[in-house]
């Protein structure tokens, strides 16, 4: 990513997953009738959620984490050509344990 953006407060940036072909039966599904995946790498976070008394709420997810998010969670942006999700820590509904595992391992 050649533009570098930092997202406010509570919200993350995320790129989906891109999942292998899939052929069932044979039949090419073409992508415009594939459900787009509901998974996703966090590639930028926010500072926290700003609190009344001037603090912030550090996140819970990290950049690099692989992440599960509702169907119609957050707002798509084309950044550089890329196609990214912005959405708040709230709309993820978890965060992949294997994958950052494996993560992990790999360093």
């Amino acid at each position: 990513m050649a533009t570098t953006i930092r997202p406010l407060y509570d919200r993350v940036i995320v790129k989906r997953v891109t999942e292998t072909e899939q052929v069932r039966g044979g039949i090419i599904i073409p992508d415009t009738a594939k459900e787009k995946p509901q998974e996703g790498e966090v590639i930028a976070v926010g500072n926290g959620k700003l609190r009344e008394d001037g603090s912030r709420t550090p996140l819970d997810v990290q950049v690099g984490d692989r992440v599960l998010f509702g169907k119609y969670s957050g707002s798509e942006v084309k950044i550089d050509g890329e196609e990214f999700l912005i959405m708040r820590e709230d709309e993820i509904l978890g965060i992949l344990e294997s994958a950052a595992k494996g993560k992990a391992a790999a360093k």
